[in-house]
């Protein structure tokens, strides 16, 4: 039987989402505590694979076990063998055809960014950080160019694994609330590093330090070494996978609403 979950989780305690020697990953905990419910072990797959202190409010993931259990045991079940800050959301059986990564057609993540002199405190861990003032009308013009069918390579980490840089940004919309700057991205698929990469250029863009029309110059010349630096990954979440009509699951974006910040 396969299974898939919606799972949501807080990024910072762990290393990342991939299994590792240590244990210390998200997957490694999830699968323990499948384990415990199924009665012996489980091997995951999700739809994105996140960094060491990226968030999620909708990672979706599949399994297959032989177990029959009710779907309510792979959600009050496992979350009784879970960490507080992983939690499962809904699980449902689905398709043996149904793969949580080579299904989905899009990924959708959302980047908060604190633009203010002080450095966060109550945010701390949940939000990236810029004390220079930032031009969001700078960097709404700079994303432009980055829209559509393009070869991404100047952001992509030098550890990247994907077979091709050539990415479909289907959307980079970037906002103002307050303090908080909050960027979405939706694309086909990510390159390692690519959104914590396109923030940071961004940033450069924002802080006037480069003109709207150096993201350009940048992508077209493919070179991650004219970039700016990666930005920290605890800003980072990853809201929402896109399975198109094929694939009907329960709540398959849930974009975190921005946290606001306590007014005087």
């Amino acid at each position: 039987m396969r299974v898939a979950l919606g799972l949501e989780y807080d990024g910072a305690g762990f290393f990342g989402w991939q299994s590792q020697p240590g244990g210390n990953t998200v997957q490694d905990a999830l699968e323990r505590a499948l384990a415990v419910i199924a009665g012996a072990p489980v091997a995951t797959v999700c739809a994105g694979r996140t960094d060491a202190g990226v968030h999620a409010t909708a990672q979706v993931v599949h399994f297959d076990v032989a177990a029959e259990r009710p779907m309510s045991a792979w959600v009050r079940g496992v979350n009784a063998h879970l960490p507080a800050s992983v939690a499962v959301r809904w699980a449902m059986p689905v398709a043996s055809e149904f793969h949580a990564r080579f299904a989905a057609r899009a990924r959708s993540y959302r980047y908060l960014l604190l633009n203010r002199r002080e450095r966060p405190g109550l945010l701390n861990g949940k939000v990236g950080w810029c004390h220079r003032p930032l031009d969001v009308e700078a960097m709404q013009a700079a994303a432009q160019s980055l829209i559509g069918e393009r070869d991404f390579s100047a952001f992509r980490s030098s550890e990247c694994q994907a077979k091709s840089p050539v990415k479909i940004l289907h959307r980079l919309d970037i906002a103002r609330q307050g303090d908080l700057i909050v960027l979405d991205c939706c694309a086909n698929a990510f390159l390692h590093h690519m959104v914590r990469n396109l923030v940071g250029a961004l940033v450069y863009v924002g802080t006037g330090r480069e003109s709207p029309a150096w993201l350009a110059r940048l992508l077209a010349a493919r070179d991650r070494r004219r970039g700016a630096p990666t930005y920290a990954s605890h800003g980072l979440y990853l809201v929402g996978i896109d399975y198109g009509d094929r694939w009907v699951l329960p709540q398959q974006e849930r974009i975190m609403v921005a946290p606001q910040l306590p007014v005087c």
